[in-house]
């Protein structure tokens, strides 16, 4: 029976916010299996794959997702085999110049050369549809992606071809994944999962935790605009700057609350020190966020005096439903 907000914060975090244990255990065994039946299509009539440069990334490869498990993202490598880039131009617009020795990449090639990212995608998309255990693949609606659905789980994987780069004139290498636009772009996974799990182990495992509950919040509040990459940034930056963070996760909760109601409106700059400010979001959104961003800050002092200075657990608990929905434990449930 849930009588403290402690306790109630326990039971949310694990049956709520949290990926189940089995899930996480069933989806890292499925995507070792679709790396395995992927690997088989390195033969002379596809692209040289190189699957040294596969990498797990978005959030779940950053501990960072909360549930549901419904998508998991994927890049494979493909070998250049001589294929170029001037990576001196705009990091979201590069022309690749497709191998003169691979055939499937002459084939997904523009008339001038350059290799065309969406017929890559698409060559991938065929393959995959003769994929054992998974019913049906389809362009991701970003068009950066070939998204495949299984047979009987909870989640999609989304595959990304990509090259690696040799170190460029800055010292970094970089991964190279279609722009959606027939191009490519840059990106580095690798930082921003490191950068994240580093900021977490600095903080005693506190942080990520606190970003999937945000997260939570977000959703509960039904904020459309598509903001989960930016809404981790915003936190794990919160947290880069704080000494340390309260063992009690309300207590950094509320904190947090407390943050985003400016730090909506400012610059938010990409942890992979590519992309510049990420913030695009219009006015309207970064004002409809700050204020539930407030509302429920001004609840959360309340629940925590509750708790603390009248010693009223029940009412602190009613607070929180307030904040997150009628899927937070409910007194004495």
């Amino acid at each position: 029976m849930i009588r403290t907000v402690n306790s109630a914060f326990d039971k949310f975090m694990k049956d709520v916010v949290n990926l189940d244990k089995d899930s996480v255990a069933n989806a890292r065994s499925s995507m070792k299996n679709l790396l395995d039946n992927i690997q088989d299509f390195d033969n002379d009539e596809f692209f040289h794959l190189w699957k040294d440069i596969n990498i797990q990334y978005g959030s779940f490869a950053r501990k960072t997702k909360c549930r549901k498990l419904d998508d998991i993202d994927l890049m494979i490598g493909i070998s250049a085999d001589g294929a170029t880039y001037d990576g001196s131009v705009s990091w979201n617009d590069i022309a690749i110049t497709a191998s003169y020795s691979n055939q499937t990449q002459q084939d997904c090639a523009n008339e001038d050369g350059t290799l065309n990212s969406t017929k890559v995608i698409n060559a991938f998309k065929k393959k995959l549809a003769g994929t054992k255990d998974y019913c049906r693949s389809e362009l991701h609606k970003n068009g950066q992606a070939v998204t495949l659905n299984l047979l009987s789980k909870e989640w999609n994987f989304d595959i990304v071809p990509c090259f690696h780069t040799v170190r460029e004139y800055d010292g970094r290498a970089y991964y190279l994944i279609p722009n959606g636009k027939g191009n490519w772009m840059k990106t580095d996974p690798e930082r921003d999962r490191e950068y994240v799990l580093e900021i977490n182990k600095n903080h005693g495992g506190k942080a990520v935790e606190l970003v999937r509950l945000c997260k939570r919040w977000i959703k509960t509040k039904k904020v459309t605009t598509p903001m989960s990459y930016l809404m981790e940034t915003l936190i794990i930056q919160y947290c880069e700057q704080k000494d340390e963070l309260d063992d009690f996760i309300d207590i950094r909760f509320a904190d947090a609350l407390k943050y985003l109601q400016t730090a909506i409106f400012n610059p938010v700059y990409d942890i992979k020190d590519i992309q510049g400010d990420i913030n695009n979001l219009a006015y309207g959104d970064k004002f409809s966020i700050s204020e539930k961003a407030k509302i429920d800050y001004e609840k959360a002092k309340e629940a925590n005096s509750a708790e603390i200075e009248e010693d009223n657990q029940e009412k602190a608990m009613n607070l929180w439903r307030d904040i997150f929905g009628d899927e937070f434990p409910k007194y004495g449930s």
